[in-house]
């Protein structure tokens, strides 16, 4: 999955890279209008204008799929700990002691080297 993930990167930037080289002739953006009937305006390459909206464009949806993913994590760890709680309340209490099993001694280099 992460070659196919990675391939798709690739090709997305190779498709960017190429559109922004063909289209670099500057073309004037008007951002807003003056009092003189004139326009306050910058004169950019086709490319970057295009690739600086697309990218102001999936700003808002990025934003709200992270509060989305943010609030189902939160949900999830919510009702994670009231499962683990209800689970650890519904056990009864145990009375048994647990078995202690006494620990093998582990042979060393030396010790196998004996006869």
């Amino acid at each position: 999955m992460q070659v196919i993930r990675t391939i798709a990167w690739v090709v997305l930037t190779a498709v960017l890279v190429a559109f922004i080289a063909m289209n670099w002739t500057h073309v004037p953006v008007n951002f807003w209008p003056l009092q003189d009937g004139n326009y306050f305006h910058f004169e950019w390459p086709v490319g970057l204008v295009a690739l600086l909206f697309f990218v102001l464009g999936m700003l808002p949806v990025w934003a709200y799929l992270r509060a989305v993913r943010w609030r189902l994590n939160r949900r999830i760890a919510s009702l994670e700990n009231s499962l683990r709680a209800t689970s650890l309340a519904s056990l009864p209490p145990s009375t048994e002691t647990p078995e202690v099993v006494p620990a093998i001694p582990l042979e060393t280099p030396s010790d196998l080297a004996k006869p």
